[in-house]
């Protein structure tokens, strides 16, 4: 459930007008943290179908959308090509020098970057960047550098929620719903 505008602070909602890029973990974010080995080695990460739409309902009117993982997973990759997320990074241990080349690949501020974390390896982006994000299930430091908390977890709706508070701030959600009149 995405709080209505009203429901927010001004502070937050200001923040989220200015928004043109999407920035996310994975672990934790785009999934509900767990990780699933196989007898063959292979990995299983489980994802929300609603992030998944709502980062097409992003790309839609024309925003970009960014992943910064300190893990390297095909399945992460594969799963980015169907949100149609603009830019990759993945095996980033170290994330504020992937960010900074976000900045300069897209040619923005911090302030029109939101970033959803729930970790502590984010901390460095989230104190910069316009609207900075925590998952309930984000660690304490986390939550504390945050602007806005989402009410759905981590892989569980978490990133659709903060779609569609930006696309509302911004005024675009209508030209989204407007696609299923």
């Amino acid at each position: 459930m995405v709080p209505t505008l009203a429901a927010l602070s001004p502070a937050v909602v200001q923040r989220a007008s200015r928004v043109s890029i999407l920035l996310m973990d994975v672990d934790g974010v785009l999934t509900d943290g767990r990780i699933v080995y196989a007898d063959y080695g292979d990995e299983l990460k489980f994802f929300d179908v609603q992030d998944g739409a709502g980062l097409i309902f992003w790309n839609r009117v024309g925003l970009k959308s960014a992943i910064i993982s300190a893990r390297e997973s095909r399945m992460v990759k594969r799963r980015a090509k169907e949100m149609r997320v603009d830019w990759l990074a993945q095996g980033q241990r170290l994330k504020l020098p992937a960010y900074q080349k976000l900045l300069k690949r897209f040619r923005v501020s911090d302030e029109h970057v939101c970033a959803i974390s729930d970790d502590l390896i984010e901390l460095p982006i989230l104190r910069r960047v316009g609207l900075a994000v925590a998952v309930p299930n984000a660690v304490e430091e986390v939550k504390q550098a945050a602007h806005y908390i989402t009410r759905r977890p981590g892989g569980r709706g978490a990133v659709r929620e903060v779609v569609e508070l930006i696309l509302k701030a911004k005024g675009l959600w209508e030209q989204v719903l407007q696609r299923y009149h």
